[in-house]
């Protein structure tokens, strides 16, 4: 079989380098970064798929490579990114059920009031916070899609800063149930 340009490229890993003109074995690549299906929310099927993806591999060559269709790979490729959103909200979570530190931030509020909000309740913990202003606030930026326009927070926020100072923030649920 003729190579194609992406079995041209190279696969690189801590384990070895995989020439991508040779038949990819998408075990390898799995093993490579320690994949174990058993301590996993995604399916063995779903982590090849993502692996492949993330090296820039095709859908319908990946299809070709596990004897499927494009439409399934891309099917699996879907369900796995959203298991993995799952599973980030559910680290998420758990997070917030030990984190120290919970500062509620509600819509509406400058974005200039967040830092000392989240310092001064950090200060209260005895948690060091490991984010400058400006950094903690691009962190609330990039974790929540919206969060922030025109220096004014959009949507309720709910930022919890563990007890080695790791902040994580998420949309907070305006919903409460009785």
């Amino acid at each position: 079989m003729a190579a194609r340009g992406w079995q041209q490229r190279c696969f690189q890993s801590s384990y070895r380098p995989v020439a991508m003109d040779e038949r990819i074995d998408p075990g390898e690549l799995l093993a490579a970064v320690g994949f174990d299906a058993d301590e996993s929310v995604l399916t063995r099927r779903q982590a090849e798929v993502l692996a492949l993806r993330e090296n820039d591999v095709r859908q319908s060559d990946i299809g070709e490579l596990l004897g499927t269709s494009r439409a399934n790979i891309s099917s699996i490729e879907r369900n796995a990114r959203e298991n993995v959103e799952k599973a980030r909200q559910t680290v998420a979570f758990a997070n917030t059920l030990t984190a120290p530190v919970c500062v509620d931030i509600e819509a509406g509020t400058d974005i200039y009031d967040i830092p000392p909000t989240v310092y001064a309740a950090c200060d209260e913990a005895g948690v060091e916070v490991n984010y400058g202003s400006s950094n903690l606030l691009q962190l609330i930026d990039d974790a929540v899609d919206g969060a922030i326009q025109q220096d004014t927070v959009q949507v309720p926020l709910r930022i919890d800063v563990t007890n080695d100072g790791v902040v994580h923030v998420r949309e907070r649920s305006t919903e409460r149930t009785e």
